[in-house]
């Protein structure tokens, strides 16, 4: 199984893409993973992905391609994967198609998991996540005992979970990220998932809409 998974920023793909990689047998390969491997590895991409990501700047499409097939080149991969996180725009996935037509592979389908925004802001305001062990909790879906974390730890808001900065990040979505539905749509990869509930019954409607899909 080779898998693309989309969607917003909250929408839960990590969460998926971890369910489905034990569900399928295949890795679970996020743009963060794979930077952070090929710079600890030293090899020359990820040197060069290094010096942009030290500076704050984006990783240029020809550095990231270059890391993506290299990952994907590895023998886990071989019997497929879940990517998260890649593609992000139009030009990235054209050339993630060329990338796989190459080696004589294709993908299987490109899961979008669609939440309204208010929810996204509603799950990402609610955020607490304590500096002292790293456990997370939300006020309203999954509070704390008390106003501190259960190891005594004074719970903070991060910066990214201010509602500002959510409706920016969802901004630049739409913009870059969205349009990958229409071009996935053209090729027949396309299934579009209810991404609201809990984690459980969301990836009960992924996996049902890939047996689906598996079953044309």
């Amino acid at each position: 199984m080779r898998l693309v998974l989309m969607g917003p920023p909250g929408a839960g793909k990590g969460t998926q893409a971890v369910e489905l990689s034990r569900e399928y047998s295949v890795p679970h390969i996020s743009t963060g993973d794979m930077f952070r491997a090929a710079v600890a590895s030293g090899t020359e991409l990820g040197m060069e992905a290094r010096r942009y990501m030290d500076a704050g700047r984006l990783v240029p499409d020809d550095v990231t391609l270059g890391i993506v097939r290299e990952r994907l080149s590895e023998r886990d991969a071989a019997c497929g994967f879940v990517l998260d996180g890649f593609p992000r725009t139009v030009p990235q996935a054209r050339e993630l198609q060329e990338v796989l037509a190459s080696g004589g592979l294709k993908l299987d389908g490109v899961i979008t998991i669609d939440v309204p925004d208010g929810e996204l802001v509603r799950r990402a305001v609610g955020r607490r996540v304590c500096p002292q062990c790293g456990r997370a909790w939300h006020v309203e879906f999954n509070p704390p005992p008390s106003d501190a974390c259960s190891c005594g730890g004074e719970l903070v808001q991060r910066d990214d979970d201010r509602a500002d900065t959510v409706m920016k990040r969802l901004e630049t979505y739409r913009e870059q990220t969205e349009p990958l539905k229409d071009f996935y749509a053209g090729l027949g990869l396309l299934v579009s998932v209810d991404g609201t509930g809990g984690p459980e019954s969301v990836h009960k409607r992924i996996s049902d809409a890939l047996r689906r899909c598996n079953s044309r």
